[in-house]
């Protein structure tokens, strides 16, 4: 019998990339490659943006991270099981949790409770384990007053909301989102980053955001640039958003780049602004120094 140390447990969780290439072929038969020798850490609890441009890779990579997409070389292994291994593949699924960009898609229940209860269901849990699920996602994305509307009513924020609930009523690890702000409005889009950063900073789950938006990925603790199928950079968004290469086409959020006007025109503002807050605060003591 192998006995498994709470220590190696430990530093088995996490999704791992070795070497990742992901090859497709076209209806010509012609190969295209969308990923290629990609090698990525993600640690359990960290809340990690992806960002490029169309075509640069992002969503397959999504998929490859629960085993929805295979790689054609390499190994993807989350919690030190690996994807091609078909006996671990539910585990995985359970584990990493997925919501795309339209919810439309991923809603298939006529009543949202019923959508969110599908997946427990599935796993074949006791009536009133499924019931403490469903309750407990439902307060979680603040949709408890919604339980009895059909998904297909709702605004497109609502419906994204219970597609998140629906993978949390799994309880996952890890919860990997493509795109899924670039339907909604404004509102919709800032209450969508706000219930993420409460599922990663509150429940210590962690969280994968795609984006081509850099304004998503502000809160993030590292991004990741994917260019071409590669890595073409990861660090904190401070470090990735002062990029002046033009690799990525992709521009900073407007608070990075008003910061980065005022201190060419001679304001001595903080170093690292990427929120409105510490934009305000850096203002605020330089008004402070100049009186």
């Amino acid at each position: 019998m192998v006995v498994i140390k709470k220590d190696d447990f430990i530093s088995m969780q996490g999704i791992q990339l070795s070497n990742v290439t992901k090859e497709y072929f076209n209806s010509q038969n012609d190969k295209f490659c969308a990923l290629k020798a990609v090698n990525l850490a993600i640690k359990f609890g960290e809340f990690v943006g992806i960002a490029g441009e169309n075509g640069s890779g992002k969503t397959t990579l999504a998929r490859l991270l629960n085993g929805l997409l295979l790689p054609s070389a390499g190994r993807v292994t989350v919690n030190g099981m690996d994807t091609r291994q078909r006996r671990v593949i539910k585990e995985i699924r359970r584990l990493v949790g997925m919501v795309f960009q339209n919810p439309d898609n991923q809603l298939v229940s006529p009543v949202v409770e019923e959508e969110i209860a599908f997946g427990p269901e599935n796993l074949n849990l006791p009536r009133q384990e499924v019931n403490k699920r469903v309750e407990k996602a439902l307060q979680i994305v603040g949709l408890e007053n919604l339980r009895q509307k059909s998904p297909h009513m709702l605004s497109g924020g609502q419906k994204q909301r219970v597609a998140i609930a629906a993978a949390l009523a799994m309880q996952p690890d890890y919860l990997v989102l493509d795109e899924p702000t670039s339907m909604l409005d404004q509102t919709g889009r800032r209450r969508i980053l706000e219930h993420l950063r409460k599922l990663n900073r509150k429940h210590g789950i962690t969280i994968i955001l795609i984006s081509h938006n850099m304004e998503d990925l502000i809160g993030a603790d590292r991004i990741i640039m994917l260019h071409q199928g590669r890595i073409a950079g990861d660090g904190t968004p401070w470090k990735i958003f002062q990029r002046d290469d033009h690799t990525v086409a992709l521009k900073p959020p407007n608070i990075v780049r008003m910061a980065q006007i005022l201190r060419k025109r001679g304001y001595r503002l903080d170093q690292q602004i990427t929120t409105l807050e510490q934009m305000e605060n850096g203002i605020c003591r330089l008004l402070k120094s100049t009186t």
